[in-house]
């Protein structure tokens, strides 16, 4: 598979990814915000980090990026996008997805290992993990508590655009075992034809038993089915 990682000034995650993905023999591009074309690819992601360091609001800069407008034309064309943490951000400031990532419920900055549940694995990114799986994923950000409206979010609880809920040690959706209190629990969410996914925890960080375990590597390999 082709894939295409997405760099922006401030961007700090975008080699991890790139590592992740060469891992798994992705014949990976690094492509620069100010670029105007996407090479061919099968996966395009934007990266985690501090996009123009989070200035006005994160992700609201590098959504403006030169090369977002191809990566919106990819997304509306069904191409496979894959956001994390500030590129979930920045796929909400550019419309691809809906909703708000706000300041955290605690108005502090979290850095930590979560647990979440897979709750549908019925779509192209989930498909090698059992449904009802609990993963320990690695989350930092200072925005990450979801929040839409009603409607919204009706649509994403009864259609399975919800793929992953953060969770206690047993399964247990809770308030306690939410890190930055967004709505229902929610951590990952997809557009209406799940090719495009915003997730704030980060797969990356947990594709090599070696780092810190391979609990986000079936996402990777998920792609490649």
């Amino acid at each position: 598979m082709r894939s295409s990682v997405i760099v922006f000034p401030g961007s700090n995650c975008d080699r991890d990814i790139a590592v992740a993905l060469e891992k798994l023999q992705f014949k990976n591009s690094m492509v620069w915000h100010k670029e105007t074309e996407l090479p061919r690819s099968d996966l395009i992601v934007v990266p985690g980090g501090f996009s123009y360091g989070d200035y006005l609001r994160s992700g609201a800069i590098a959504a403006k990026s030169n090369i977002l407008s191809e990566v919106i034309s990819a997304g509306k064309n069904g191409s496979l996008i894959l956001g994390i943490c500030n590129g979930f951000q920045i796929l909400i400031e550019c419309g691809l997805l809906r909703g708000a990532l706000l300041r955290n419920s605690g108005l502090k900055f979290i850095s930590k290992d979560v647990l979440v549940k897979v709750q549908s694995n019925k779509n192209k990114f989930f498909n090698k993990y059992k449904s009802g799986k609990i993963l320990k994923l690695n989350i930092a950000h200072n925005e990450g508590n979801y929040f839409t409206n009603k409607e919204h979010l009706e649509e994403l609880e009864n259609n399975d655009l919800i793929p992953l809920k953060y969770c206690d040690k047993e399964g247990i959706i809770n308030t306690k075992s939410n890190p930055n209190g967004s709505i229902n629990n929610i951590a990952a969410i997809f557009n209406s034809n799940k090719n495009i996914l915003g997730m704030m925890p980060h797969p990356e960080r947990s594709a090599d038993k070696i780092l810190s375990g391979e609990d986000g590597l079936s996402l990777f390999l998920s792609l490649m089915n």
